[in-house]
């Protein structure tokens, strides 16, 4: 299975947009996972469920940041922008509101989650957004030498 596809069952089996993609990534990481958890659950739906920017480009950049901490910050400011170009090249935008009305569902913002049926996953577009934000890390990743 790929790490792409981890992501994906991660977010199909209950955790948030920026959790699934991070958790992917775990075992590379020398964080515990309830911490890794933990740190990531604010950032779903668009942080806090604001629609902003989309929770899996938000848990891909914080992958980013822990798989490689020895970069300087021009290199990871430009390693982040790279991974949002690449996600909106593939989506139409980083920004959750956007992706959610783009395919056609409403922008709820408040701190509610609807319960996680099979017609939730069916209806939105998180599962393959979860799916293509950590391909993208993993590319990355593998043109930096990480893995």
């Amino acid at each position: 299975m790929t790490r792409a596809q981890q992501a994906k069952e991660n977010f199909l089996h209950g955790l948030n947009c920026s959790q699934a993609v991070v958790m992917a990534f775990a075992d590379l990481l020398d964080v515990p996972e309830e911490t890794l958890k933990a740190a990531l659950l604010p950032l779903g739906g668009g942080m806090g469920r604001l629609r902003e920017t989309c929770g899996t480009v938000s848990g891909a950049a914080v992958t980013l940041g822990l798989l490689f901490p020895g970069m300087t910050k021009p290199e990871m400011y430009a390693l982040v922008q790279e991974l949002a170009r690449r996600f909106r090249t593939k989506n139409g935008s980083i920004n959750c509101g956007q992706l959610l009305s783009g395919a056609g569902l409403p922008v709820d913002t408040s701190p509610n989650p609807e319960a996680r049926t099979e017609a939730y996953y069916k209806k939105r577009p998180c599962p393959d957004l979860v799916y293509d934000a950590a391909e993208i890390v993993e590319a990355l990743c593998m043109e930096k030498g990480r893995i």
